[in-house]
C-alpha cells in the first residue's frame, strides 16, 4: 500500500462516523473504520468482502450495481469531487437504517476510489415523524374528532415508528375497576375482546397491573412474568412475548387508561422505546379527556335542555293557570261589581228609607200639634158662633180672642219647625241644579264668608281665625262650599264650647298637590270615641234639646262627596277638640246624574209614608 493509501486509512480510521472507501468501478468496500462495523454489525473483513450494493435494501441494490447513482449524485453536486445523497442500509440483523450518505473522490495511483461517509439519521427521522404525527393527532382532538379514531392514529404512529411493535389502549370504565379495549388495530381481535370487562388488580398482566399501581409496567418475558401468571393462555397463541405498559394519567392523579407495547420476541425496552410510550400515553390522555369533558358537557347540556324543556312546561302551565285565574278573577271581578252596585243600590234605598222615615217622624210632632191646636180652634169658632146667636158678652169674646192668639202662635211655631225640616230634607237631596261651578279664588271666598260667621259667633264670644294660603283658586262650586263652611261652622257653635269660655275656631286652607285642604278646626270639648262614626248619619245630634236636626254634618257630607268629589275626615279627641278636613279637587269633576237619586228617593218616600 502506498504512503498515500496509507494516509487516508489512517483519516478512516479516527473519524467518528461510519466510513467506507469504495471502488467506484467495482463498487466494492476497500477499507472501512470502526463506526462502519458497528452500524452494520459485520467486521471489518467481512465487509471488505463485499459490495456496496449488498449492504443495501433490495430496492436500492439494482442502481448501485454500477457507478450510475454515484455519478448522477457527483453531477448533481455541481463538482467533480464530491456528492450526497440519502441512501438505506441494513445492517446484519436485517434492521434498515436511512442513511445520510457523503461520497468524495480522492486520487488514488492505477485506482477510481470514493471515501463515503454514513450518517444515521433514523432519530432525526423519527423524531420529525413523531412530531408530524402529533400535530396530526393534536388537530384531531382540536377539531372535536371521535376518540375512537384519534386513538388509533395514535397506535398506527407509535408502530410506524418502532418496526415489530403491536400497541394497544385500553380505557378505564367509570366504575374505576374495569377495563374497555378502545384501540389496537394491529393486536388480535380476540385477544382484545377478551380483555373487556376485566377488573384491575396487583396480577392483571402488564396493563392491569399499570392501572392498579399507576406506574410503568415492564415485562420483558410474558411466560416468566408474575403478573401474566392467570393471563399467559391468553397472549401465547398469539405469539405475544413480550409487553410493557404505562398508565394514562394526565394530572398524576386519576388513571384513564393504559398505552401498551407488545412485542412477538423477549425483549426490554430501550430509552428511545420509554420515551416514545410516554410521549404516546401523554397524547391519549388529551385525547381521552378532551373526549371525556366532551360527553360531561353533552350530558350536562342534554340535562339543561331537560332542565329548560322541564322549566318551559312549568311556565307554560303556570301561564295557562293564570290565565285561567284571571278569567275567573274578571269574572269574580264582574259578579263582585254586580253586587257591589246591588249593595250600593240597596244601601242607598235603605238609606233614603231611613231618611224619609225620620223625617216624616220628625213633621209628624209639629204637624200632629198643629191639627191639635187648628181643631180646637175650630170648635172653639163653632162655639163662639153659636154664643153670638145667643147673645155674645164681652169676656167670652176676649177669651176667645186669647185663645185664638195662643193657637196661633202654637200654628206658627209648628209649621215653621215643619218647614226647616223640609228646607233641610231638600238640601239632603242636594239640587245640583242650582249650584252654579265658576273658578273661583278660594281666598277671596273665605275671606268674605269670615265676616257673617264673626256676627254669629259674637253673642257666644267665639273667636275666629282664618289662615288661608294666597293665590289658591278652584274651579268649582263656590255655594255649596260655603254651606259645608258654614254648617261646620255652626257645628262647632252648637257642641264644642258648652261651659267653656274663650272658644277658638280656626278654618285653613292649602294646597296639596292638585287637591286643596280645607279645614275647620276648634280647641272646644271634642267628640266621644264612641260617637265619631255617627257623625255623619241623618238625624243624629248630641243637642235634640236645642232644636237641631242632625242633618246638618250629614248635608254637608253629601255635598262634599257628591258635588265637590272630594273627602271629609274627622279627628277628635274628647277634651282636645275637633278638625274636620276636607281634601277636594281643584276641579271638581262632571256634574253627577241626580235623577236616578230622585227617583230612589221618591219611592222610598212613598213607601215610608205609606209604612207611617
Amino acid at each position: 500500500m502506498s504512503a498515500l493509501s496509507v494516509n487516508y486509512h489512517a483519516m478512516l480510521m479516527q473519524s467518528p462516523d461510519p466510513c467506507v472507501l469504495v471502488d467506484l468501478h467495482s463498487v466494492v468496500l476497500i477499507d472501512a473504520n470502526k463506526a462502519a462495523e458497528t452500524m452494520f454489525g459485520r467486521t471489518r473483513a467481512e465487509l471488505l468482502t463485499m459490495r456496496l450494493d449488498q449492504l443495501c435494501p433490495a430496492a436500492q441494490s439494482g442502481d448501485l450495481a454500477s457507478t450510475t447513482l454515484i455519478e448522477t449524485e457527483l453531477a448533481r453536486a455541481n463538482t467533480n469531487r464530491s456528492g450526497q445523497f440519502a441512501l438505506d442500509v441494513c445492517n446484519a440483523d436485517g434492521r434498515v437504517l436511512p442513511c445520510e450518505a457523503l461520497l468524495i473522490r480522492i486520487p488514488i495511483a492505477g485506482h477510481d476510489v470514493a471515501h463515503g461517509r454514513l450518517v444515521d439519521v433514523s432519530a432525526r427521522l423519527r423524531a420529525e415523524k413523531l412530531r408530524d404525527g402529533q400535530s396530526d393527532i393534536l388537530e384531531m382532538i382540536a377539531a372535536g374528532g371521535a376518540l375512537g379514531p384519534v386513538l388509533e392514529r395514535l397506535v398506527r404512529l407509535i408502530e410506524s415508528l418502532s418496526p415489530g411493535v403491536l400497541c394497544s389502549v385500553l380505557l378505564l370504565a367509570d366504575d374505576g375497576v374495569s377495563l374497555l379495549p378502545a384501540a389496537g388495530p394491529s393486536m388480535p381481535a380476540p385477544f382484545m375482546a377478551a380483555l373487556e370487562g376485566v377488573r384491575i388488580g396487583p396480577a392483571v398482566g402488564s396493563c392491569g397491573v399499570a392501572m392498579h399501581e399507576k406506574k410503568l409496567v415492564i415485562s420483558p418475558d410474558l411466560t416468566v412474568d408474575p403478573h401474566w401468571k392467570d393471563y399467559l393462555a391468553l397472549a401465547t397463541p398469539f405469539g405475544l412475548r413480550a409487553c410493557w405498559s404505562t398508565p394514562i394519567m394526565p394530572d398524576d392523579k386519576e388513571v384513564l387508561g393504559s398505552f401498551a407495547m407488545y412485542y412477538r420476541e423477549v425483549r426490554s425496552p430501550q430509552e428511545d422505546d420509554i420515551k416514545l410510550i410516554g410521549t404516546a400515553s401523554h397524547l391519549a390522555g388529551i385525547a381521552i379527556q378532551r373526549h371525556r369533558r366532551a360527553r360531561e358537557l353533552s350530558l350536562h347540556r342534554e340535562h339543561l335542555e331537560e332542565l329548560v324543556a322541564a322549566r318551559t312546561t312549568a311556565l307554560t302551565a303556570a301561564v295557562t293557570r293564570a290565565d285561567q285565574i284571571n278569567q275567573d278573577l274578571s269574572a269574580a271581578l264582574s259578579t263582585l261589581s254586580r253586587a257591589q252596585d246591588e249593595l250600593v243600590r240597596r244601601d242607598r234605598l235603605a238609606a233614603l228609607g231611613v231618611l224619609v222615615a225620620g223625617v216624616a217622624h220628625e213633621l209628624n210632632t209639629p204637624i200632629g200639634n198643629s191639627v191639635v191646636v187648628a181643631t180646637s180652634l175650630a170648635e172653639r169658632t163653632r162655639a163662639l158662633r153659636q154664643q153670638m146667636m145667643q147673645g155674645l158678652r164681652r169676656s167670652e169674646l176676649e177669651r176667645f180672642l186669647l185663645d185664638a192668639g195662643e193657637a196661633g202662635d202654637l200654628l206658627v211655631r209648628n209649621l215653621t219647625r215643619a218647614a226647616t225640616l223640609v228646607a233641610g230634607f231638600k238640601q239632603i237631596a242636594v239640587d245640583q241644579a242650582s249650584a252654579e261651578r265658576r273658578r273661583f279664588s278660594l281666598s277671596d271666598l273665605l275671606g268674605d264668608l269670615a265676616a257673617p260667621l264673626r256676627v254669629a259667633a259674637r253673642p257666644a264670644r267665639i273667636a275666629l281665625e282664618l289662615d288661608v294660603a294666597d293665590k289658591l283658586s278652584m274651579d268649582s262650586y263656590p255655594g255649596p262650599l260655603s254651606q259645608v263652611v258654614t254648617e261646620l261652622f255652626e257645628n262647632c257653635l252648637a257642641h264644642a264650647f258648652a261651659g267653656i269660655e274663650g272658644g277658638l275656631v280656626r278654618i285653613s286652607a292649602s294646597a296639596s298637590g292638585a287637591q286643596v285642604a280645607i279645614s275647620v278646626a276648634d280647641n272646644g270639648a271634642g267628640i266621644a270615641t264612641a260617637l265619631q262614626a255617627r257623625v255623619y248619619d241623618p238625624f243624629f245630634t248630641s243637642s235634640a234639646r236645642s232644636g237641631r236636626s242632625g242633618l246638618g254634618l250629614h248635608v254637608a257630607h253629601n255635598i262634599v262627596t257628591n258635588i265637590l268629589g272630594g273627602s271629609i275626615e274627622l279627628d277628635s279627641k274628647a277634651g282636645a277638640g275637633t278638625r274636620f278636613t276636607m281634601l277636594l279637587p281643584q276641579c271638581a269633576p262632571a256634574r253627577p246624574a241626580a235623577a236616578p237619586l230622585r227617583a230612589e228617593a221618591t219611592d222610598a218616600a212613598h213607601s215610608s209614608v205609606a209604612g207611617s
